[in-house]
């Protein structure tokens, strides 16, 4: 029997998910749903759906969405914002896709200031694929393309776009979070309305980086992978705000 939904919301809809047990992607959807409804955006929303897991969230997001080739989000996004600045726009991707194939996309958009939202989902793997090394893999770490561990002899290092991109002037705010606990999660919805609210105003690109578990890639459960957050990915990824160019009030 399916049971009513306590705490309906209008953005977002009341589906059975199909992410896997743990996955962090859910949470970020409904995060994202309560904020624009309380932001009073969600009827001129559009989201662009990444390539990979999140690619059905029209499933879940009451809102109008568009899927774009893989790692082309933010250069979509940029297009739909120039022709409709009335809409809000969403560029919703995991780390594979803005921060490898999509590199030149999300720098070139956010230096140039466009005026929309990217949500950055960093898990440090591919997670729809197989789990094989991503731009945010950690040394050492374990994936199905680095079975003996990343190293920065062959691999490189961790890529941190977000905190690359926040040190452009066309980034209104930029903003490292997590989705493993309930003040982490109050924390992330704080973090996505004060980026929405950025580009409700007309300030500029802004993009919020969420760090979520992958408990099936990673080959945890979902409490440790929730821990992992805690221990491990966020000593590498800290979090924090790492731009915040909004008018200061006086």
């Amino acid at each position: 029997m399916k049971l009513k939904n306590p705490w309906p919301i209008y953005f977002k809809k009341d589906v059975e998910t199909h992410y896997c047990p743990g996955c962090g992607h859910g949470i970020v959807h409904r995060l994202i749903s309560e904020a624009v409804e309380e932001l009073d955006v969600g009827k001129r929303t559009i989201c662009v759906n990444p390539a990979g897991c999140a690619v059905i969230a029209y499933n879940y997001l009451n809102v109008d969405c568009i899927e774009s080739a893989h790692g082309r989000g933010t250069a979509v996004a940029t297009g739909l914002k120039r022709a409709r600045p009335d809409l809000f726009v969403i560029s919703y991707q995991g780390d594979g896709d803005l921060a490898a194939i999509g590199t030149a996309e999300t720098i070139h958009s956010a230096n140039r200031g466009e005026c929309f939202t990217a949500v950055l989902i960093n898990n440090a793997v591919y997670g729809m694929t197989g789990g094989q090394m991503a731009p945010t893999t950690l040394l050492s770490q374990k994936t199905t393309t680095t079975p003996t561990g990343r190293t920065s002899g062959n691999d490189g290092y961790p890529l941190h776009i977000t905190d690359v991109v926040a040190t452009f002037k066309g980034v209104a705010y930029a903003e490292r979070v997590a989705v493993n606990g309930p003040a982490a999660v109050q924390r992330a919805k704080k973090a996505l309305k004060n980026a929405f609210q950025a580009q409700i105003d007309g300030l500029g690109y802004s993009i919020i980086e969420v760090l979520s578990p992958c408990p099936v890639n990673w080959k945890m459960s979902p409490i440790e992978a929730w821990k992992w957050i805690d221990d491990v990915l966020s000593k590498e990824f800290p979090l924090g705000v790492l731009a915040d160019r909004r008018p200061k009030a006086v």
